[in-house]
């Protein structure tokens, strides 16, 4: 902004736009210029910095637990083990509370939710400019670091989670069963398409409240990182410390909300009416 080459409204495009990958009708494969062309490469177009972010925050979740595992002793635990085991009995915890049935795969889930989640948000306290100027120097126009501010990432996520809920609920019902439920409740089989109607619309909501309840929570508080950013250097610090401070709070509450519905979804989804 100091240069005055560019406007405010362009400096905003610009750090809320993704380095997109597709192909574009009239120039092929190609890395996009700007939101504009990202949009015209059409649905099989790929954030590439949404997967770049989150695939390797995913990838250092495994390390670090893993090398934890591997090296955890019985005796009085560093502080690397003392905190993944905090987290561990904080999302164990959680699913005692909430999962009442026997699944292997709902207490890993979870935490792997709230992990991910966590260090993908995280991601928001970096400074706007700072890895945006290093991808510049390196010729890499667009950038974006932070993978739950585009609604691909929490949507994937969300249907992911959507799926689990379909599969178990007609493995824990069956089928007839799991049709049964949609469509004799709340008001009886008289009234068939009007439950039909409120269960699906119900159904339906979880996976899109999970996804924009994330998306939207955390693209505004990018957004305030990136107004903040526009104001002069004084009135930065003035401003965004305190914010990034309060930030920490949404950035954990965020996981910790997706994780919670999820495992309550869950366990919906095995319950017999």
């Amino acid at each position: 902004m100091a240069s005055g080459t560019v406007t405010s409204s362009e400096y905003i495009a610009h750090h809320l736009t993704n380095l997109t990958f597709g192909n574009h009708p009239d120039q092929g494969w190609k890395l996009a210029e700007g939101a504009q062309e990202a949009a015209e490469m059409g649905f099989w177009a790929i954030n590439v910095d949404t997967m770049l972010f989150s695939v390797g925050l995913g990838l250092f979740f495994i390390w670090l637990f893993r090398k934890v595992a591997i090296t955890a002793t019985s005796g009085v635990p560093g502080n690397t083990q003392n905190f993944i085991e905090t987290i561990i009995e904080f999302v164990d915890d959680n699913v005692k509370s909430i999962f009442h049935y026997k699944n292997e795969i709902v207490a890993p889930l979870a935490l792997t939710i709230f992990v991910w989640i966590f260090l993908m948000n995280t991601m928001d306290l970096i400074p706007v400019d700072w890895l945006p100027f290093l991808a510049g120097e390196m010729g890499v126009h667009f950038l974006k670091v932070v993978p739950t501010t585009d609604v691909n990432a929490t949507a994937g996520m969300a249907l992911s989670v959507f799926a689990l809920i379909l599969y178990y609920s007609v493995k824990q019902k069956g089928l007839g069963g799991f049709m049964a439920e949609l469509s004799f409740q709340p008001l009886g089989k008289w009234l068939l398409p009007f439950n039909l109607f409120l269960e699906v619309v119900g159904l339906v909501a979880k996976p899109v409240s999970l996804a924009l309840r994330l998306f939207g929570n955390m693209y505004a508080g990018e957004m305030i990182f990136i107004l903040i950013a526009l104001l002069p250097f004084w009135a930065q610090w003035i401003l965004s410390v305190p914010w990034a401070i309060f930030h920490i709070l949404v950035i954990t509450l965020q996981a910790f909300i997706f994780m919670v519905l999820t495992i309550v979804y869950l366990a919906m989804a095995h319950e017999d009416h």
